[in-house]
């Protein structure tokens, strides 16, 4: 884990430690499992995000955690600017899938004043990504919003209705 010493996100004024992301040996391995437990529709909040590879045009699919915050579905990137947002970002539409069922959707990436009240519900939900943010769960969105450079969001819109 990492710390900022300048940050002074913890409750007793000292800096929180947070994790930085990186891929392990394991890493590709946990994507299988955790996508077919998504597939069957066991973990909540998470779906099955594909992309088309910016540079190779062929899909890539990763497992992520959508949530719906003021009537809208939002994606957020809790370990930075990762292939898929890239992808996301150059292609500038995603599919979702879960319980075998796609959509496609297409993604707007949201400023930092956006992204604030969205992270904080984020962490709340996705509780495994929390050492991951400098704020604190309870945190007031302002936290959030001064970390979002670190945690691209996107919000999804229906490219067509579900059938």
């Amino acid at each position: 884990m990492n710390a900022d010493p300048r940050d002074p996100s913890a409750s007793d004024g000292q800096p929180r430690k947070i994790r930085t992301y990186s891929r392990g040996r394991a890493h590709r391995l946990e994507n299988t499992v955790m996508s077919a437990l998504v597939r069957a529709g066991v973990v909540p909040h998470t779906h099955l995000l594909t992309t088309r590879g910016r540079h190779t045009g062929r899909p890539r699919t990763n497992p992520v955690t959508v949530v719906r915050h003021d009537g809208r579905r939002w994606l957020v990137a809790p370990y930075g600017a990762v292939p898929w947002v890239h992808n996301a970002r150059a292609a500038g539409h995603v599919r979702l899938t879960r319980r075998f069922r796609s959509h496609d959707y297409s993604v707007r990436e949201i400023s930092a004043h956006e992204a604030g009240p969205v992270l904080k519900h984020y962490v709340a939900v996705a509780s495994a990504t929390r050492d991951y943010f400098r704020a604190e769960k309870n945190a007031p969105a302002e936290r959030f919003e001064a970390e979002a450079h670190l945690h691209p969001a996107f919000e999804l819109e229906p490219l067509a209705p579900p059938q």
